[in-house]
């Protein structure tokens, strides 16, 4: 019998969801190495190197950008590549209050994105 642990989520994804759970019933999906967080079918986090990471756009990102969030970035044929996924800093992590807020605001900022792809 093989015992296949690439397909096991790693006990930070667990986490994560328990975290995201107040938003609805958010699903982990694996991806490039990574995993993304879903609800009803739309990312709206994603999971890299054990780091969550939330979208923004142009009505959420200054929040990120004044809290001095860490955007994501990857690497693509020698250049760094920017996503609009931020990692909420530490004090919005631990305040469950502030976390959701933000995790709510990710899912807003998601949802206008696939609105507007749906669009063209």
């Amino acid at each position: 019998m093989m015992n296949d642990t690439r397909r096991k989520e790693p006990p930070y994804i667990a986490s994560y969801q328990a975290m995201l759970m107040p938003l609805g019933p958010v699903a982990p999906r694996r991806m490039f190495g990574g995993w993304g967080i879903f609800l009803d079918g739309i990312m709206f986090a994603l999971v890299a190197d054990g780091d969550l990471y939330l979208k923004a756009d142009a009505e959420n990102e200054a929040t990120f950008r004044q809290a001095k969030a860490k955007q994501f970035t990857y690497n693509a044929k020698g250049k760094a590549v920017a996503m609009s996924y931020w990692r909420p800093p530490a004090t919005v992590m631990k305040d469950f209050d502030r976390f959701t807020a933000w995790a709510e605001s990710a899912l807003a900022a998601a949802r206008r994105s696939k609105k507007s792809r749906s669009r063209s």
